[in-house]
């Protein structure tokens, strides 16, 4: 992929403005008055007596670098923000404590236990919309949500169910530490921990495959008649890295071709793998959006918070839309690594008209404009659309900072998938931006954080997945039914000897 990439066509200067100004005038009152879809029917006829005159067009599949829901056609987020704020902090923070105590406290000679602080610090705002206001437990009138957990996330599980009671301090204490039965795996896997973890997504690109045939299998029960499996969804949360692995694509048209719209695949577009930048000099999302959309999947990209919202609308010359399409991922990552007085001068510096987009706007505002994936209401709106699409698979293109939070020990930093060991100011700082209720005289011996049972924030997670049905992740054993064991009579075609001259 080329550095900057560009226009999907590369039709050349525009010879005569007035003119496009008027075809493009003409689709807008097309799209006003008529509606969407007979603006997208024309823009076909358009096409097709276009190639039927010779003119090469090479399809492309990708649309512009924003957001594919507009402002106005963002479902509303029924929830209570500052709570699931509040919720979610003490979450990022719980989860951070049991990777550092980890790695600081145990083994005796100063080893290191490994876990991630990063990827979940990534996804939390993700999570904290589906875990409120999606992902349905087993019960009577509902199957179960299917949940495939990204790998490297799992801390953030672990802290969110700490929370609501299902695992004790002492489990937390033996994060990675299984020999004695009262710790907790190093990532999903029900062999590990079998009434808790649903599906293994360790390796990376395991999960996307297992989640399609999943899908399909769910689809099966209904279209045999032996379960209703109508209501239910499939889940999958993964990383832009981890779409490399020939797993992870390996099975997306059989999911379009078998129309599995009851799967939803949430990529975590961090732009980071391991241990550096998954396209430095190009753009993940651009790539995966191709990859999906020519594969049959309905494709969502939510890749800004809300602060852009008016940038956007005020952006009339388009430059804003084309500075966000030609700055690559490494630079991205490296804006996020900086500050807000970096951001003016090399992004919005970039043209006179960005600039003067933000000149009202102080370099800690300019800071504050986040990336979609850490925007609640943004997020909840995108989960919203991929749960009503009929027809098609989908696929979430969430773009996100890894390591959000983290300040200088690794937000957006290569090393910070490596990072399980912060001092004392990394936490002093986590702790103040995230507002948590530690004194510094207490920092040191860096305590998880669990408020009472009876505090707003509490009654809320327990309301939450009440409502939903009950608790997440949540594995049965044992099956409802009993099954006879058939008697060897049963199999008689198939184990007595072929017959003679056959």
């Amino acid at each position: 992929m080329p550095a900057a990439p560009d226009s999907p066509f590369n039709v050349g200067s525009d010879i005569d403005a007035q003119e496009t100004r008027e075809w493009m005038d003409a689709l807008s009152s097309v799209i006003e008055k008529e509606g969407p879809e007979r603006a997208h029917f024309l823009l076909e006829q358009l096409l097709e007596h276009a190639r039927q005159s010779s003119i090469d067009l090479p399809f492309s599949a990708n649309t512009g670098y924003v957001n594919t829901i507009e402002p106005e056609q963002e479902a509303h987020c029924p929830g209570n923000i500052q709570i699931e704020k509040r919720l979610r902090a003490y979450m990022r923070w719980n989860a951070m404590a049991m990777v550092v105590r980890a790695n600081r406290l145990h083994p005796a000679d100063g080893g290191d236990l490994g876990g991630h602080i990063g990827s979940f610090a990534s996804l939390a705002s993700m999570w904290g919309a589906g875990f409120n206001h999606f992902w349905h437990a087993e019960g009577p009138d509902h199957g179960g949500d299917c949940v495939y957990f990204q790998g490297h996330s799992a801390p953030g599980i672990y802290a969110r169910a700490y929370l609501e009671g299902r695992i004790s301090e002492e489990q937390l204490e033996n994060f990675r530490q299984e020999v004695h039965g009262k710790g907790l795996s190093s990532y999903p896997h029900p062999h590990l921990m079998p009434g808790f973890w649903q599906f293994p997504t360790v390796s990376m690109g395991l999960g996307p495959l297992m989640a399609i045939y999943q899908a399909r299998f769910l689809k099966y029960l209904q279209a045999r008649g032996i379960a209703d499996t109508s209501k239910r969804k499939v889940w999958v949360f993964l990383g832009d890295g981890e779409m490399d692995e020939p797993e992870s694509k390996g099975a997306i048209s059989l999911a379009a071709r078998e129309n599995l719209d009851n799967l939803i695949f949430v990529i975590n577009c961090n732009l980071q793998r391991l241990d550096g930048p998954v396209r430095g000099n190009g753009k993940i999302i651009q790539e995966l959006e191709g990859d999906f959309r020519g594969a049959g999947w309905h494709v969502i990209k939510l890749l800004w918070g809300k602060g852009w919202d008016p940038l956007l609308a005020r952006d009339k010359s388009g430059k804003l839309r084309q500075l966000m399409m030609e700055t690559v991922d490494g630079d991205y990552q490296t804006y996020r690594a900086t500050d807000g007085a970096y951001l003016r001068k090399h992004f919005f510096g970039k043209y006179p008209e960005t600039l003067k987009l933000v000149e009202h706007l102080t370099d800690e505002e300019i800071w504050e404009l986040r990336r979609g994936g850490h925007d609640p209401e943004k997020v909840y709106a995108a989960f919203h659309a991929a749960n009503e699409h009929q027809g098609q698979p989908t696929v979430l293109l969430v773009k996100t900072v890894k390591g959000y939070g983290m300040g200088k020990a690794g937000e957006a930093k290569n090393t910070v998938h490596q990072t399980k060991k912060l001092d004392d100011e990394d936490i002093k700082y986590i702790r103040d931006r995230f507002n948590i209720p530690i004194p510094d005289s207490e920092l040191e011996k860096l305590p998880y954080y669990k408020p009472a049972d009876d505090t707003p924030e509490m009654k809320y997670l327990h309301e939450r997945r009440n409502a939903l049905g009950g608790y997440l992740p949540h594995r049965r054993q044992k099956a409802d039914e009993h099954f006879t064991v058939p008697s060897l009579e049963t199999f008689k075609a198939v184990i007595d000897p072929t017959a003679e001259g056959r």
